[in-house]
């Protein structure tokens, strides 16, 4: 039929939902329902599916010229594979990024862990919102994001402010924030995608910026120096848990918030093992050598606490070993040193002293041996050696 005026009027009573389609514009229909209400319909194919969108009711401001009008723009973005309810979708539910932020951290990203929640939480506070947050979602491009990491390593977005009367956030930006929060935008983007907000992520191609990797090592010298730095802060009387904390950090190679959470029921001293229930790579067995061992056998058990290195307060609240860490450091004279170096410092000692790099991703808890291939250099060298031997023997010849 010719959708008009006219021909609606004439539609006879129905005993159930009919259709009906124009024969000039394919695709543009009515839906007749029994009720005797009339709807406005448009159907077309979108990536190989059938798909039906209703326009409106028949009626004011809904009359046959209008819908066709809407209907031909509807038609004209599924022929292009574009959803066209999604921009619709976007406006009338997140208008801006800054909306989506919100419903994101209450419904998006409770599958993950709550450090990376934290994380995701701050980086969105701290440079997600101020910079792009009130930008239509769908008006944000590359151009945009681009200039967002640009802004974030010119420190547009540093901050040092107190948060608390004894907390303190301090915001420096750089290469590697910039980093980080294009990831956040990324899975912002993803989560609207998955709940029908918009149809394209527009970080995909913009290209991070390369950062240069910190691979520190302790040279026997500096060993000896932080042992020393720290049995300095113990007997200046620092909190014997924090020496400990970061005694078993260069003992076990583990990371700071395994150590940090470990319990005291989670250790097995038969097998010499930790069963953490939960890292930063899900279930993991840590195994303690002999030193880390007697380390722990040096500890009292602090009473309500389950905690093997308690802060003050006690309960299950961790401790905080960033100050004394500051202050061993500075005096073993190694400020460029962080915690996480000491991590690459097991590792790289136990690979220069030939164990497998298999054997060392176990020790690390890495969950592809392809992580560890960092240390590789480290390895004992088949071919440096018999260059050195021939070296040697054709120098001695010679002489």
């Amino acid at each position: 039929m010719k959708i008009s005026k006219r021909s609606i009027d004439q539609l006879t009573a129905i005993s159930k939902d009919r259709f009906y389609w124009d024969d000039s514009l394919k695709g543009f229909g009515l839906k007749v329902y029994k009720s005797g209400r009339i709807a406005f319909i448009v159907q077309g194919r979108l990536n190989g599916r059938v798909r039906r969108y209703t326009l409106g009711a028949f009626g004011s401001p809904w009359t046959a010229d209008v819908a066709r009008a809407q209907a031909l723009q509807y038609l004209a973005k599924l022929a292009v594979g574009i959803d066209p309810t999604v921009e619709e979708k976007a406006k009338r539910l997140h208008g801006n990024l800054k909306k989506l932020t919100m419903t994101y951290l209450r419904d998006g990203n409770l599958h993950k862990k709550p450090r990376t929640r934290d994380v995701e939480e701050r980086f969105i506070h701290r440079h997600v919102v101020p910079l792009l947050g009130s930008k239509k979602l769908t008006e944000i491009n590359k151009q945009d994001l681009q200039r967002f990491m640009n802004d974030i390593v010119a420190g547009k977005t540093a901050t040092d402010e107190r948060t608390g009367p004894r907390g303190r956030a301090i915001v420096k930006g750089g290469k590697g924030a910039a980093n980080r929060a294009l990831a956040v935008v990324s899975a912002l983007f993803n989560y609207a995608i998955d709940a029908g907000i918009c149809d394209k992520n527009p970080t995909i191609g913009i290209k991070k910026f390369r950062l240069k990797r910190h691979d520190r090592y302790l040279t026997l010298d500096e060993l000896e120096r932080l042992g020393a730095s720290l049995d300095y802060a113990e007997n200046s009387g620092q909190s014997p848990f924090a020496i400990a904390a970061i005694r078993f950090l260069l003992l076990t190679g583990c990371r700071s918030g395994e150590a940090l959470n470990l319990q005291w029921e989670w250790i097995d001293y038969e097998h010499r093992l930790a069963k953490l229930p939960d890292s930063k790579t899900g279930q993991r067995v840590l195994l303690l050598g002999e030193g880390a061992i007697a380390l722990l056998n040096r500890l009292e058990c602090v009473k309500g606490s389950p905690l093997v290195f308690p802060s003050s307060k006690g309960g299950t609240t961790p401790i905080s070993i960033q100050k004394v860490w500051r202050g061993v450091r500075a005096e073993a004279q190694m400020d460029d040193l962080r915690l996480h170096d000491l991590r690459h410092n097991f590792a790289s000692s136990a690979v220069s002293s030939g164990q497998s790099l298999y054997i060392v991703s176990k020790l690390l808890g890495h969950t592809q041996v392809q992580t560890t291939q960092r240390y590789a250099h480290l390895a004992p060298n088949p071919m440096r050696e018999a260059a050195d031997e021939v070296s040697n023997r054709l120098a001695l010849m010679i002489r």
